[in-house]
């Protein structure tokens, strides 16, 4: 058998780095436009190699195709970088977003920005991101995108519903005179 086109093989690796999930043979041969045996070959040969070098990752035929995964006998150390990265602290303006979101929910970038005083697109990009908040439909009037926490959320707070935060208004002073707000403090 001749070594695969190492042009082949570049696109092979280029494509199975953006992947999600794991890609068939003829896939792959249709996006680079060459022969699925050519693929198959350049695919089997990626694969060998990565063993033979002992990457921290290998190419794996599963599910009827192909996908790079981390090597077994690292799993220790990806599992503790995974579970820091989602245990990661959240920071003032994204705890203070998640409040909002929460207090006020179903409610809109506008309406979180307004009473938050700064604009807070990348902070509900995070939350989204970090599973807390998601869509919820868009504002009838506006068209607006309206958010909501998750029960991801709930679980992180051991809450059951967002019923049970905790009231606001015997933490703000001065609320009584403020009985016109449409908030429910």
């Amino acid at each position: 058998m001749q070594p695969a086109d190492p042009a082949v093989r570049a696109a092979l690796e280029a494509v199975l780095m953006v992947v999600d999930e794991p890609i068939s043979a003829a896939e792959l041969a249709a996006t680079l436009e060459v022969p699925q045996q050519d693929a198959e070959d350049a695919l089997e040969e990626l694969a060998a190699e990565y063993a033979r070098q002992g990457r921290g990752f290998e190419l794996r035929a599963v599910a009827g195709g192909w996908r790079f995964y981390s090597r077994p006998e690292y799993a220790d150390i990806v599992s503790r970088y995974v579970l820091e990265g989602q245990t990661a602290r959240l920071t003032q303006a994204a705890l203070e977003t998640l409040a909002v979101i929460a207090y006020r929910q179903p409610v809109g970038r506008s309406r979180v920005a307004a009473i938050r005083g700064v604009n807070v697109d990348s902070v509900v990009k995070t939350l989204v991101t970090r599973g807390l908040v998601e869509e919820a439909g868009t504002d009838p009037e506006s068209g607006a995108i309206l958010y909501r926490t998750t029960s991801y959320f709930l679980e992180r707070l051991g809450i059951g519903s967002v019923a049970e935060l905790p009231k606001l208004s015997p933490h703000l002073p001065g609320l009584d005179e403020l009985g016109g707000i449409d908030a429910p403090f």
